[in-house]
């Protein structure tokens, strides 16, 4: 698993085409707590594969943030499961497109039955579902848990889109 600093990296301008009218003032560019906030709060997030004929998919998930982190499941002959095995490259999207948050980046399996019961029980909590047994050890091959490793993230308010864009940029 890849290991990532904790800090995200500073907030920029996207690099959108001028005819947006993307502002070049810092002032109005959003935060990485709102993207947290938003990330945390959020019911579903809508996940974009691609096919092994090279066409798009997209579907919504249940998923939780985690540490800063997006982990989604699901079942292994489910599409998109099947489609990020095989190709990890994602992008994250929340249900709303009045606040936007989109994450690009690649997903990694998550494997650590440690990690997969925090996540479990972070899921039962959230969707009001029964907690998973806390003496069991989790199963990593049940569901198949994916982490969310952002390249890049764009987030903005449309109400004041020109003044809010703002993207951040990870190694």
């Amino acid at each position: 698993m890849t290991v990532r600093s904790t800090q995200p990296p500073s907030p920029a301008r996207p690099n959108f085409a001028k005819g947006y009218g993307i502002s070049t003032s810092p002032d109005g560019l959003m935060s990485w707590e709102w993207v947290d906030q938003q990330m945390t709060r959020a019911r579903n997030y809508w996940i974009g594969s691609t096919r092994p004929n090279g066409a798009p998919h997209i579907a919504p998930v249940w998923g939780v943030w985690l540490d800063g982190a997006l982990y989604f499941g699901g079942d292994s002959q489910a599409r998109r499961t099947r489609n990020l095995l095989a190709d990890p490259r994602v992008v994250a999207h929340l249900e709303s497109g009045d606040e936007v948050v989109i994450i690009e980046g690649v997903v990694e399996r998550v494997m650590d039955s440690e990690l997969i019961g925090r996540i479990e029980r972070a899921n039962a909590t959230k969707y009001g579902m029964p907690e998973p047994d806390p003496d069991a050890t989790p199963d990593p091959t049940a569901v198949v848990w994916f982490r969310v490793v952002p390249h890049v993230v764009f987030a903005w308010l449309e109400r004041d889109y020109p003044r809010t864009a703002t993207r951040w940029v990870f190694e």
